[in-house]
């Protein structure tokens, strides 16, 4: 299946330079201090590689590769690893610093970072990809680590390139270790040590946010209606748990195409066509619509899951949902923010919403750490758990200060925390 939202562009300046007006913003409402704001808005670290990978053909590439460590006061550096012609400094150091936002909101014991490769994975080879894989992991060595620094699956990246960086870095190990060391990513099989519920963490985790904001405003999930930009697994996922709830999909897009039918679109069978075909185009049971009108679509519910600045100051006034659920990271600009407060759509933000998947790596790492395995029942209530505490201090935080942001108030309550331990620990020396 490929990615949510593949080859979508991205022209609307730094990411980067987005998050840190987000990161600010919070940081306002809580009082940080200058000395603090200046340690939290830059990465700890930033390791860029260049590897050579043979080629089916025989010639050489060299390939470039990112890990952004941004933070780990409250634990070991935590983010993905991102496939994709679109991968760049400015945008791997946005995500990295989201990452220990969401570890913060959700008050698990992980710092934030992420990683990724400038090329096309779908245009290599099984072979190439696995060797790719493999030395990007060889060439970041002790920069990663179990107890360190934990990679996951992210846009273009999956399990089995989880299974390959495990089993590279075990076996570049002493051999007494390399049964302790399969916590040194998450995300991986379920036979080689994966999590019940990884692969749907992310959606089921959208849903749980979106249950938690139904609730509060006395909205009826089961006859809701959605439209979702992004039918990868994060889209999909989301879709079919909607579906089971008694929503309605109604218009979904991906990177070839968008599609509609009012009387709802089966999730569970688009799913299979797009796995089987690659994307929605040519789907036949709904009617083709231009990708724009997504946007304008006479739903309840948005979600973007898909990639960043998608929502933008030209499309964010056709929005007619209630609700933009974001189920991508930084999936709407500054500008179209402020459009949709003025308009009162609600908008639940990415470091809440799309969190069930560090959280669930988090569960992952811990049954490693203990060799247990623990059923997809538990591991949904877990979830649910740590989403809705964390939900339910955004609201209160943003009643006590009188934010009219859920972002703002996620940012403060994730940066309240980070701020106590940097208090209780001091910077050394």
């Amino acid at each position: 299946m490929p990615s949510d939202g593949e080859n979508m562009s991205n022209d609307h300046g730094s990411l980067f330079a987005t998050a840190l007006t987000q990161f600010n913003r919070g940081a306002d409402l809580i009082g940080l201090s200058d000395d603090l704001r200046q340690i939290l808005s830059q990465p700890k670290n930033e390791i860029i590689v260049n590897f050579p990978v043979k080629m089916d053909d025989g010639r050489f590439e060299v390939f470039t590769g990112y890990r952004i460590q941004h933070n780990n006061v409250l634990g070991p550096y935590k983010g993905g690893v991102r496939f994709s012609p679109l991968v760049n400094l400015d945008e791997v150091k946005a995500l990295a610093s989201w990452m220990t936002w969401k570890s913060a909101l959700c008050d698990i014991p992980f710092g934030g970072a992420k990683g990724g490769i400038s090329f096309d994975p779908h245009r290599c080879s099984s072979e190439e990809l696995e060797r790719v894989v493999r030395r990007f992991t060889h060439s970041l060595g002790g920069n990663i680590g179990p107890d360190y620094d934990i990679p996951a699956p992210d846009l273009g990246s999956n399990s089995q390139t989880m299974v390959w960086m495990m089993d590279t870095y075990a076996n570049s190990t002493g051999s007494s270790e390399r049964q302790n060391v399969k916590r040194v990513v998450t995300g991986k099989t379920l036979e080689t040590g994966g999590s019940h519920g990884r692969e749907k963490a992310t959606g089921q985790g959208v849903v749980f946010c979106l249950q938690h904001w139904a609730d509060e405003v006395g909205f009826d999930l089961s006859s809701a209606t959605v439209a979702l930009q992004g039918w990868g697994n994060v889209g999909s996922a989301t879709g079919r748990i909607l579906q089971v709830h008694g929503a309605k999909v109604l218009a979904v897009s991906d990177h070839a195409g968008a599609i509609a039918d009012q009387d709802g679109i089966d999730a569970f069978d688009l799913t299979d066509w797009v796995q089987e075909n690659g994307s929605v185009k040519g789907y036949p049971n709904a009617d083709w619509i231009e990708p724009s009108d997504l946007w304008s679509a006479d739903v309840d519910i948005l979600i973007p899951a898909a990639l960043e600045n998608q929502i933008t100051a030209d499309n964010a006034n056709d929005i007619k949902a209630k609700v933009v659920v974001e189920a991508a990271n930084g999936p709407t600009t500054l500008e179209a923010e402020e459009i949709l407060s003025e308009k009162s759509v609600d908008v639940l933000p990415d470091i809440l919403v799309n969190a069930g998947g560090v959280i669930v790596s988090y569960f992952e790492w811990l049954q490693n750490r203990s060799a247990q395995r623990w059923d997809l029942d538990d591991v949904d209530h877990r979830l649910r758990e740590i989403l809705w505490a964390a939900a339910d201090s955004v609201v209160a935080l943003q009643k006590d200060r009188e934010s009219s942001s859920r972002r703002d108030a996620a940012y403060a309550v994730a940066l309240q925390r980070l701020k106590t331990v940097y208090n209780q620990r001091g910077i050394f020396p």
